[in-house]
């Protein structure tokens, strides 16, 4: 079945933030893959994904993105044990 594309994004407190960060830099740390949840969907990131920092800036805003990048793989039916939720 093939995957629609989306772009979802959403606002989180200071604290949920900090949560979110620091069980993704064990993930990262520890060279593993991992989930994480956005908006209600839960999204699986292998260890090999790809991990970069963009600035940007504008007359009237300025942005820190971080950003993880992988291929898309065909969804496997069941999902791996052992991986925590971000």
């Amino acid at each position: 079945m093939a995957r629609s594309p989306r772009d979802i994004e959403r606002i989180y407190s200071t604290q949920e933030v900090v949560a979110k960060l620091r069980r993704l830099a064990d993930a990262l740390e520890k060279d593993k893959p991992f989930r994480i949840q956005i908006a209600g969907e839960r999204i699986r990131v292998p260890e090999r994904a790809q991990f970069s920092i963009e600035h940007e800036l504008d007359d009237d805003e300025e942005e820190i993105e971080f950003q993880l990048k992988w291929p898309v793989a065909p969804h496997p039916e069941v999902e791996p044990e052992g991986e925590s939720v971000v």
